[in-house]
Parts: structure tokens; sequence; C-alpha cells
């Protein structure tokens, strides 16, 4: 999994935001879109700061990361055949590293696969997929800011607006801040946390339900990527501070400064990473009972084992990742590189017998993937409608 970082913006200051730009912007991206033989016309909302940084879709944009980088990838981005003759198509959050970019490398170099890269720092995201070795063409790359609903929002439209299909969409960019003392905030005010990982993810999802339902594979999957920490009828899920996301009244109140846990608590940043991750994984039963039997789309859970060298931890103690690897290795032997639980995400993308919805996946090194269970109250369904009427509410879709 991949790190994400905020600013804190207020909603007034996101809106005041550059607006001399917004028009050529809104004028390029719909002039290309309108280019396509695949892509309606689409109304573009206003870009948010934090969705400034140059995506693919619109990298005539100034300022250019540079006009030869933007040049190569504007192939890659918009489709120039029709959708049943594409690859079959996949978008992953956070793709710019650690989980999610050896995801994406492991479903490119199938060559059955081209990754649609949502992230927040395009130059970031080209770098990382040259460095790993993924193929040129296999991959493009889209700006995706989770901690702004409005970035969200531009995303799907910029998506759509390449006339490509989608067959899955994998979310999996996520922000830990385990050693935060204060909250911090997303542009929505949101606590970072639950406002990225759950809140963002569940808007994505939503707003591309229809998209995967018309899947030219008519295999659709829809991964949210979980965590054992968050589920407590496991050893690491009883490492305190435990999940827990209470009667939630604090994410009834929107997360905000007043009261930034989704249980209403005092603010501890280890916990709102574990409750985002239960949400998240709430979500995808939500999702399986909701729309699965309609629109025949496979919504998935995973956890790929434990990733104890991984960005994920880059604001912990320095001590606890100098000596959490060792002691993943040698002592719980619950190791698993970047690499390999990459592999492990493309396969429940991907893989024919791993078509379950509802599941939720994990590894052993003796019988290799297994369903696994999920933890009393992720499987709480009356909870986790509740969950999904507040989640509903704070990102502006009908509950």
């Amino acid at each position: 999994m991949s790190t994400l970082t905020s600013s804190k913006l207020s909603s007034a200051g996101v809106q005041a935001a550059h607006k001399a730009p917004r028009a050529a912007q809104v004028a390029r991206l719909t002039s290309r879109a309108t280019s396509s033989a695949r892509a309606a016309p689409l109304a573009f909302k206003p870009v948010s700061r934090s969705s400034l940084t140059i995506t693919a879709a619109a990298a005539a944009v100034a300022p250019a990361p540079s006009a030869s980088l933007a040049d190569a990838l504007k192939p890659n981005v918009i489709a120039r055949v029709p959708p049943t003759q594409q690859k079959q198509t996949c978008i992953i959050t956070g793709a710019s590293s650690g989980l999610g970019l050896n995801a994406a490398k492991a479903l490119a170099a199938t060559g059955d696969w081209h990754v649609v890269m949502a992230c927040r720092d395009f130059l970031k995201a080209e770098k990382a997929a040259k460095a790993i070795g993924m193929p040129s063409g296999s991959y493009s790359i889209l700006h995706l800011d989770l901690a702004s609903l409005e970035s969200v929002r531009q995303f799907v439209a910029n998506f759509k607006a390449t006339g490509r299909r989608l067959d899955a969409l994998v979310c999996n960019a996520a922000i830990y801040m385990p050693t935060a003392k204060e909250p911090k905030f997303t542009a929505d005010g949101f606590e970072l946390s639950v406002g990225t990982n759950h809140l963002g993810h569940f808007l994505l999802a939503n707003l591309l339900l229809e998209d995967l339902k018309a899947a030219p594979n008519q295999q659709p999957r829809c991964v949210i990527v979980g965590s054992i920490t968050g589920n407590t009828n496991t050893l690491a899920g009883n490492v305190p501070p435990k999940a827990n996301l209470g009667d939630l009244s604090g994410l009834a109140g929107g997360v905000s400064p007043a009261s930034p846990m989704m249980d209403g608590a005092e603010f501890n940043g280890a916990k709102a990473y574990k409750d985002s991750k239960v949400a998240c994984m709430m979500t995808v039963r939500q999702l399986h009972q909701r729309f699965h039997a309609a629109t025949g789309i496979t919504f998935a859970s995973l956890y790929p084992g434990c990733i104890a060298e991984t960005g994920l931890f880059r604001e912990h103690y320095g001590l606890f990742k100098k000596l959490f690897p060792p002691f993943q290795k040698y002592v719980t032997k619950g190791y698993v590189s970047e690499q390999e639980a990459g592999k492990r995400l493309a396969q429940v993308v991907s893989d024919p017998s791993l078509d379950r919805s509802g599941a939720y996946w994990s590894w052993s090194s003796s019988t290799g993937t297994f369903e696994n269970q999920v933890s009393e109250e992720v499987a709480d369904d009356t909870k986790a409608a509740k969950l999904w009427e507040l989640s509903a509410r704070l990102v502006g879709l009908n509950a």
C-alpha cells in the first residue's frame, strides 16, 4: 500500500483556488474527450487546489511536467480502439509505490491488462513505473487525490473521457499516521485517515459501478484492500489500540475537528487507520449485498500478508521501522515482500478461481489462497448498513 499526503485546505479555500486556469483546462479536456469516437462530452467540475497536479489526461495544461513526457504518455491515456478491442483495464489507486505499484506490474506483465495508475503525484508514478520495468503502453496515469472528493469526481470524469473500458477497480491507497498526536483533515474537513482510506474510496467505487457493470470481459471485479490489524479475531488485531467503530457517532458528525474519530472517542492516529480499514471491509460486504446480484460485479477484500518494508510506515518511529522487518521474517514468519504481495493482489483481480463476491481473501504458506473469516464487528451487517448510509450522506450520494 502506498502513502498519501494532503494539505489542510478548507472547502472555501478549495473552491476559490486557481480560478484562472480552470476555463482553459475544461476546454482542453472537453475537446480531447469529444475527439474520441468512444467518449461522450462531459461536464467537468472545477478542480480543487489539491488536484492541480498535472494528469496524463490533462497533460496539455500548464505547467506540464515536461513536453516530451506528456507527449509520450498521451497515446496511452486516450483509447484508440473500441472497448471490445482493448485490453482489459484495471484502475489501481496508490499505484506509485508499494503494494499498488507491484500489483500494477504483475497485471501489466501478463500482457492481458492495461493498468490505469490513479495517483496523486504524476511524476512519481511515471518514474516508479519505469523503474520497476512496466512495459511501455501497458499503463497510463491519471491524477487522483483521495483526500478531496472533488478530485475523486474529476478523476472519474477524466477516466470516462479516455474512452477506456473498465474491468476491475482496486481501492488500495491508504494513509497511516501511527505517531500523530493531532489529527489532520482532508479538503472536505474529514479526519485524514478516514477521509482518504474510506470515504474517498467509497465515493470512487460508487461512481464507477456502472462502468464496471458494462465490463466487456463480463467478469468485473471491485477489490478493496483490508488489513488484519482491523480484524479483532486475530492476534494482530488485538494489539492496542484495537479497531472499534462504536456507535459511529463520530462519523455521523463528519469526523470533523470537533470529533475526528469514527466512534466519537479521543483522536488516536493508529486507531484511525485501523477503523478506516474496518470500514473498507464492511463496505465490501455492503457492495456485495446491494449490487452483486443486479450487476454481476464481484466485490472482494483481501489481506495480502505483512508487508513489513513499505512506505506505509514512513511516519512510524525509526526503531519500529528498523526492527519490524526482521521480527516478521524470523519470529512471526509472516513477512511478505512487496513483490509477492503485489502478485497476490493481482491474483484477486484476475484469477477465475477467486471469483467469489463478498469474500475476504488471505494466504497461507502451506495452502496458498483461502477465504478468511472477518471479525464480529466487520460481520455486523446492521452496523455496516448504518456506515453505508452515513458515508453516502457525507460524500454527497443518496443513501
